[in-house]
């Protein structure tokens, strides 16, 4: 039998504001949508473009960076693992799923953030959930970058 491997790499810009709470334990989660746009070109040579919008989870420190510095429109690049979340709907009772990502490591990318069209890039975040950003924070809403 052959080895999985559940690797995504996707870059694009957030769709709305990261909405973060904590879970029962107090571990820190952010959830996200990012929208990954492609580009193609027709057989009659028509450009196009195709959006995927992608949900995406994280949790612990990386979760409480994101939804401090990140907002709409906020171009980020993730790392992660596909998940598929599975539930019965409680109006009708079909079985719905929902394939996402669940972020492993992530970089703030060029793109729209909260204070306008700074953009730019964060240094990488590595490791664990607790790896913080490698810049201090400079106080109030400061991006560290």
């Amino acid at each position: 039998m052959a080895s999985s491997f559940n690797r995504v790499i996707l870059a694009g810009n957030m769709t709305r504001d990261p909405e973060a709470r904590s879970l029962p334990s107090g571990q820190a989660l952010t959830k996200f949508s990012i929208a990954v746009n492609r580009t193609y070109t027709t057989k009659e040579g028509e450009k196009r473009e195709e959006v995927t919008y992608v949900d995406v989870e994280s949790y612990g420190k990386q979760a409480e960076i994101i939804a401090k510095y990140c907002g709409k429109g906020s171009g980020i690049l993730v790392e992660g693992r596909l998940k598929l979340d599975q539930w019965e709907d409680k109006k009708t009772g079909e079985k719905r799923s929902r394939l996402g990502v669940v972020l492993e490591n992530f970089t703030f990318i060029g793109g729209r953030g909260q204070g306008g069209d700074e953009g730019g890039s964060a240094p990488r975040s590595r490791g664990g959930n607790d790896s913080p950003p490698s810049q201090p924070d400079q106080g109030g809403d400061d991006v560290p970058f």
